[in-house]
């Protein structure tokens, strides 16, 4: 498998590099941070993780938070709150647990992802124009147009090159379109800065690669938010290397991933890259799509990737420095970009969770990322619960003094309001036909029915219920109202006078016979097809 696994890995390295720089950038840390964690991530991750085609290392979606925490706690705390993190991690794989972090709705997590990429385009918008990346998006947004009067320079034009050249690249054929684009765009940007020669402003380094070791430290108080950083990078690495996963699998047909395998290789590989001094991990989509692409068989080619990222920060750190900082700024605001996918937005759309989406985008953007998770958590548990408990009630007045009620859905306390507003409305001496097609009614729904029934029949109206759905008037009398799939028997209740035969109403019956004359299609129709005939 090695004839696969060894070019594959040489693409993904290619791929991983300026990519693992501009993230170390993007959070604020020291820039050789970036190429620690791509290393550990490389090899601890892929050959312990449950994940075999998955490549991990720095992402994207843990800038915003890094940033944050290295401002708050500075770098050797923020390794320190990796280390914790990547334990608590081990523990998640070790309780078998993870794929209760499936649970949390996608459409938040994208949300997430894409107000993460809106933040880091803001910040570095500053950069490539010449600045300083701001502290939060309402600054940077506030002296945007300050900024831009005093935008200009050879900085400016490279990061531009650099935006041009990733976004024109997918378009160029093979065997050229095949070297990775932000390789090429990083490389040709450097080396034509160097060569002009260009006064502009560099990435700063400190030493080699053995200087950019950090050692681990605990912050001198401010327990809580050391917790509170330690359960979000937890969170995010591990939902976000899980979802990866996921993604990963639907791109081969090989061995499907062991989550809860992953998670002990993603909390290793924390444990070791914070305890050096790099970035936090987790399995990133962009290197593990392109790995499969790449003709990848086997972990051999994540481990490799790893493996080359060391043999050439090792001898060629120091090159790094090169690099403008506009150029890694124009990289960033593309990669910032790119996370707000409009297929999502699309999906969240058409399914109705735009609202979510869009909650959690400026939540994670102005307030900050775990605030803008939990909100859109929040709403989207309250979307899903308004729409299981949700009641459509509809009111049809058919003729003469008749009229027809149809309630679907379930009936809850909740729905009272709507539902005896629209009964009350009804004349008092009319013939009302009400169908219940409910999965579930509870007792304040039933008793406000009963009560209605009998103020409509006193004051000389007539009213026929007909329990339609899985469950009827009684079953919120005999217990605790349950939510029911299955339709029993049913029965015409509380009917006064005569049974009128109205448009669409389907009447139950009472041990097999007709109550009203109308046909039994459907029992008949489960008898013949179970038994080969009609019923006896």
């Amino acid at each position: 498998m090695l004839r696969y696994d060894v070019p594959a890995s040489l693409v993904v390295f290619l791929v991983a590099l300026p990519l693992s720089l501009g993230i170390a950038v993007a959070s604020n840390a020291p820039v050789l941070a970036g190429l620690i964690a791509a290393i550990v991530g490389g090899i601890l991750a892929g050959a312990l993780g449950g994940s075999p085609l998955q490549v991990s290392g720095p992402a994207a979606g843990l800038t915003v938070i890094v940033a944050g925490l290295v401002g708050q706690f500075g770098w050797a705390v923020t390794c320190a709150i990796t280390v914790c993190a990547g334990v608590l991690q081990v523990l998640f794989g070790l309780s078998r647990v993870a794929r209760a972090a499936l649970a949390i709705s996608p459409v938040v997590v994208y949300a997430m992802l894409a107000g993460i990429g809106v933040t880091i385009a803001l910040q570095q918008l500053h950069v490539l124009l010449g600045g300083e990346s701001k502290s939060s998006a309402m600054t940077s947004i506030t002296e945007l147009p300050a900024q831009l009067v005093n935008a200009g320079g050879a900085g400016l034009a490279l990061g531009l090159a650099v935006i041009a050249v990733l976004v024109v690249w997918p378009r160029v054929p093979s065997p050229v379109g095949k070297v990775p684009g932000p390789l090429v765009a990083i490389v040709g940007v450097t080396l034509a800065s160097v060569a002009l020669p260009l006064d502009v402003p560099r990435i700063a380094i400190d030493g080699s690669l053995l200087d950019a070791l950090q050692l681990p430290e605990l912050p001198d108080g401010n327990w809580g938010a050391f917790a509170v950083g330690v359960l979000t990078v937890a969170l995010i690495a591990s939902v976000e290397s899980l979802l990866s996963a996921v993604s990963v699998d639907r791109l081969h047909g090989g061995t499907r991933t062991n989550f809860d395998r992953e998670l002990l290789g993603q909390g290793s590989a924390n444990i070791v890259s914070g305890a050096i001094g790099g970035l936090p991990i987790t399995g990133v989509i962009v290197r593990s799509s392109t790995n499969v692409a790449a003709g990848a068989r086997t972990r051999a080619s994540a481990i490799l990737h790893g493996v080359w990222v060391l043999v050439f920060a090792l001898p060629f750190a120091g090159l790094v420095q090169q690099i403008p900082s506009a150029a890694l700024a124009g990289l960033l605001i593309v990669i910032g970009l790119r996370l707000v996918k409009w297929p999502h937005i699309k999906t969240a759309h058409r399914t109705g969770d735009l609202a979510v989406y869009l909650v959690t985008i400026l939540g994670v953007v102005f307030v900050n990322l775990l605030a803008g998770v939990l909100i859109g958590l929040g709403l989207a548990v309250s979307l899903v619960l308004w729409r299981v408990v949700r009641t459509q009630i509809r009111v049809d007045h058919t003729g003469d003094d008749h009229w027809r009620v149809v309630v679907t859905g379930s009936l809850t306390f909740l729905s009272l309001p709507q539902l005896t507003r629209k009964l009350t409305a009804i004349p008092a001496s009319a013939t009302v036909t009400l169908e219940l097609l409910v999965d579930y009614l509870d007792h304040p729904c039933q008793e406000s029915i009963a009560h209605w029934q009998r103020q409509h029949q006193a004051g000389g109206g007539t009213v026929h219920i007909h329990e339609l759905g899985p469950v009827g008037m009684d079953s919120a009398l005999n217990g605790p109202p349950e939510r029911a799939l299955d339709s029993p028997s049913g029965h015409l209740v509380g009917v006064n006078g005569d049974g009128a035969n109205w448009p669409g109403a389907q009447r139950r019956t009472v041990n097999g016979h007709r109550s009203d004359g109308t046909p039994e299609s459907i029992l008949d129709g489960l008898a013949q097809s179970t038994s080969g005939g009609p019923r006896q």
